[in-house]
């Protein structure tokens, strides 16, 4: 896949980020020896790319900048005395089972400080693209598998001319969304003065005990860098687009969605509103033949889910893909009641019981995911306006904007955020073939004109 063309003047300013110190950051008390199995919700995603997420600051950072990476370092150290599993690396036992590994010996979180003093955080908002944001954020094209020898997190800590930007890379094969963002606002509360409001349920094997072996090792497998392009094959350029869904516009495609329900059928959430106005517009922007299948895919959170249930505090990855496909033709000649009820049926039989047989199946027979593997013509939807990212709030106010690197990108994936205006509203992060792209902007339906 190709990602957007950069003009020469993007990538001038671009290359302003200028790298002022490379460090590392460990827990400020000694922790020991730790280790940790990697289980079945967490092994499928080796082969995904570190999750990186970038939070933009502006105002409110008028206090010298070197004061205030001290301070998130100094508050990253304490962290980490809880989430330490962060400052270690990948290992495998002595049966090759994949393992999170701990020791104070080990050199910790990457953090790197920069400038780009030349930037404003409103060159940043763009709802278009994510060029410019590249050189914000850490472990572009990163495979999680190379965490074997990379810190499984990475920082990147960058003064604007008018605020700052931070950039994280997540190795996704040890934590999900849900934990990201545990962790975030647990950085937040110490660098605010608290302490941690909720520590974090570190036993993984509590959700899935299951030892399984996965045949991949190191350096063939996981190589010193690697890239989300194929330079060979690179397919049709990718677009990526933010639309913004206030409150009024969410409530609106709910409302719509659930106004014939008098046959006494269970309403229509939000979620599943929106991911079907998502999916019939995607489908249609493709110009898909009528008998190509196209699928609906969302990383669904398990932890109420499994038997017996987890707590929301459980930090690991206990996510699960949840598939919904039909042809092209039905779902747009239907009502959108039809796609909505498609999803909607595969949610709620998503189970325990069909957790521990998907992972039952799995662990005779591991298939390492690649990155883009969601399915035919697929619209696949990740992150959720659940987490509350506009609270990550680190002592100089919340963020004016939060959004996804260019790693684990491609056509089809979506990004769902709480949007900044509060209440109900969403931002839809998504990236789609170019010329789809281009439909999808100026379809009146999907934009909620007509």
């Amino acid at each position: 896949m190709a990602i957007e063309n950069v003009s020469k003047e993007e990538e001038e300013k671009m290359m302003k980020v200028k790298v002022l110190s490379k460090t590392h950051v460990k827990p400020n008390k000694p922790i020991g020896r730790r280790e940790c199995q990697l289980v079945t919700f967490d092994l499928p995603y080796l082969a995904f790319y570190y999750n990186q997420k970038l939070l933009i600051y502006k105002g409110g950072v008028g206090v010298d900048f070197e004061e205030i990476v001290g301070r998130l370092k100094d508050g990253l150290g304490v962290v980490l005395e809880e989430f330490y599993q962060l400052g270690g690396k990948l290992g495998k036992d002595e049966d090759g089972i994949f393992r999170v590994e701990y020791d104070d010996d080990m050199e910790g979180v990457d953090v790197v400080v920069a400038t780009a003093e030349e930037i404003e955080t409103a060159e940043l908002m763009v709802e278009e693209g994510t060029s410019k944001l590249k050189e914000l954020v850490p472990y572009n094209g990163v495979l999680n598998l190379e965490g074997l020898h990379k810190p499984l997190l990475a920082v990147q800590i960058t003064k604007l001319k008018d605020g700052l930007a931070m950039g994280c890379a997540f190795n996704h094969a040890i934590l999900d969304g849900t934990s990201t963002w545990h962790f975030m606002t647990s950085w937040g509360e110490i660098c605010c003065g608290s302490h941690i409001s909720v520590p974090p349920f570190l036993d993984r094997t509590k959700s899935r005990n299951t030892r399984v072996k996965i045949n991949l090792s190191q350096p063939s497998d996981a190589p010193e860098s690697s890239s989300n392009v194929d330079v060979a094959n690179p397919g049709p350029p990718l677009r990526e687009k933010v639309f913004k869904f206030s409150e009024s516009t969410i409530d609106q495609i709910k409302s719509k969605l659930n106004s014939d329900k008098s046959d006494g059928s269970k309403p229509f959430t939000t979620f599943q509103s929106l991911s079907t106005h998502v999916w019939r517009a995607v489908t249609r922007s493709r110009q898909l033949n009528p008998t190509d299948i196209t699928v609906f895919t969302v990383f669904a959170d398990c932890r109420k889910r499994v038997e017996p249930p987890m707590p929301e505090s459980y930090f690991g990855n206990l996510i699960q893909a949840i598939f919904s496909g039909t042809a092209a033709g039905l779902l747009l000649a239907k009502p959108p009641e039809f796609g909505a009820t498609t999803i909607q049926k595969a949610i709620e039989m998503h189970n325990s019981n069909a957790i521990d047989e998907r992972n039952s199946e799995w662990e005779r027979d591991p298939k390492i995911f690649a990155f883009k593997d969601a399915g035919t013509n697929c619209v696949a939807v990740g992150s959720s306006p659940r987490f509350k990212v506009y609270n990550v709030d680190f002592g100089f106010g919340t963020p004016e904007s939060v959004r996804s690197g260019s790693n684990n990108r491609f056509d089809g994936m979506v990004y769902l955020y709480q949007g900044k205006t509060g209440g109900r509203s969403i931002d839809l992060e998504i990236t789609l073939e170019a010329t789809a792209m281009e439909r999808l902007e100026n379809d009146k339906e999907f934009l909620m004109e007509a």
